[in-house]
């Protein structure tokens, strides 16, 4: 290689990197894992779009060696993503379940009652707030996509359809809109602006409500390997480090944190106003403490990820190369954000997978985007009697293996890709 050549690709190894960090502004010079190009993960395509061009975006992540914010470069608006979304957070039994249950806890924490106001952010179909209405908790949700926010209203939950920032929440102040508590599930990630976003929640929130937000934890998906979260509507990626960071950066402080089984590991927050009565619990500086001793402030920790993502890459490959030459029929369930990443990152097309099927009906006569694999209604596998399913939403795989038990009776198992493939016999199983 000529010295021209060289310089050309120092410079575009290097400009990828001049970008500013989105919370903190410094200058981002590191890297966590480069999944190449990707389509955005939840844009399923009618079988008469399949012959048109995809957009395809880089998923490359950097890492803030400031506030240790995990964060892909905004390729995509916020407005594109999410004005009309195909995810339908009803479709998923244990989310509902774990939803419910938070409900009823925060409730009574809290005190909750008639004269109270409950606002959650993305609020999606309702999926949440609907668990407030018999408690007698006044709520309301903020969602952006149109689509989403009527099946919220058909459930009683009052929804305003609009994106939330600082414009949002004075605009809901001057209505007479404060709230006691905010809730942020799985948002957080998706706010391409989080100054203007958590400068609303400081706003709106009573001088003693609280705000709990919930989030995949970087620690546990760098810990677990699971880089297939990693897609272009998460723009970022948090541990409590960045989270006590950013919360000090608009006057908020964190006063509870608790580690939750779902997503693959994630946290649930709890934020006040600095200058309010509530105390701060051990758990906090406890998982403060626990994250400097893995490394989370350390730059030689987020290096060491990409390895584990081609290794994942190369074993999952391997496994269904070797099933295939052996004339084994595999088809997938779900068909989720991160099963698009994996799919596509790993090249997974039809020579693997004949159909992937999914419980939301929006998705049925659609296909994965990139890959283009047909997504059909789950009685499909009943029709077709793979020999292996491979489970793409793995962080609900004990309840895709309950509800898909029967396929023992033909001999299926399934694959979960994640962290590295692992073959689970449902035959070997109670159910």
């Amino acid at each position: 290689m000529n010295i021209q050549a060289v310089e050309i690709a120092r410079d575009h190894h290097t400009a990828h990197r001049d970008v500013g960090c989105r919370l903190c502004g410094s200058r981002l010079r590191h890297a966590l894992v480069d999944l190449g190009m990707s389509p955005p993960c939840e844009s399923y395509l009618q079988a008469d779009q399949l012959d048109q061009m995809e957009p395809y975006y880089p998923l490359n992540v950097l890492v803030c060696d400031t506030c240790y914010l995990v964060q892909l470069k905004e390729y995509m608006s916020a407005e594109t993503i999410f004005s009309e979304y195909a995810y339908f957070s009803s479709f998923s039994t244990s989310w509902v379940a774990h939803s419910k249950a938070y409900c009823e806890a925060i409730t009574k924490r809290l005190g909750l009652g008639s004269d109270s106001l409950a606002v959650e952010l993305a609020s999606n179909d309702g999926y949440l707030l609907q668990h407030f209405l018999p408690l007698g908790v006044p709520v309301l949700g903020v969602e952006p996509a149109a689509n989403v926010a009527r099946v919220a209203e058909e459930k009683g939950v009052t929804t305003r359809v609009d994106f939330f920032g600082v414009r949002l929440a004075n605009q809901m102040m001057a209505e007479g809109l404060d709230a006691d508590l905010i809730i942020g599930n799985n948002v957080l990630a998706q706010v391409p602006d989080l100054n203007d976003f958590v400068a609303g929640i400081k706003i709106l929130l009573k001088p003693e409500g609280v705000v709990t937000l919930e989030f995949p934890h970087i620690e546990r998906l760098m810990a677990e390997n699971q880089f297939d979260t990693i897609y272009h509507e998460h723009f970022s990626y948090f541990s409590l480090l960045t989270i006590d960071i950013m919360a000090a950066r608009h006057g908020l402080r964190v006063i509870d944190v608790e580690e939750l089984p779902t997503h693959g590991g994630s946290l649930r927050v709890y934020l006040a106003h600095e200058g309010g009565s509530w105390a701060t619990e051990d758990s906090v500086t406890e998982l403060l403490t626990r994250e400097k001793r893995h490394g989370l402030t350390e730059m030689s920790t987020y290096a060491s990820f990409g390895h584990k993502a081609q290794r994942a890459k190369r074993d999952l490959l391997a496994f269904l190369i070797a099933a295939k030459n052996e004339g084994k029929k595999i088809c997938g369930y779900g068909a989720p954000g991160k099963g698009n990443t994996l799919l596509n990152y790993c090249a997974i097309g039809n020579d693997f997978l004949d159909f992937t099927v999914d419980r939301n009906p929006y998705k049925h006569g659609r296909f994965t985007p990139g890959m283009h694999i047909p997504i059909k209604p789950v009685e499909a596998i009943d029709e077709a009697r793979p020999d292996y399913i491979l489970i793409l939403p793995w962080n609900l795989r004990d309840e895709i293996i309950q509800q898909m038990h029967h396929v023992a009776a033909w001999g299926a198992k399934f694959v979960v890709p994640i962290p590295f493939v692992t073959v689970i016999d449902p035959s070997e199983l109670r159910k």
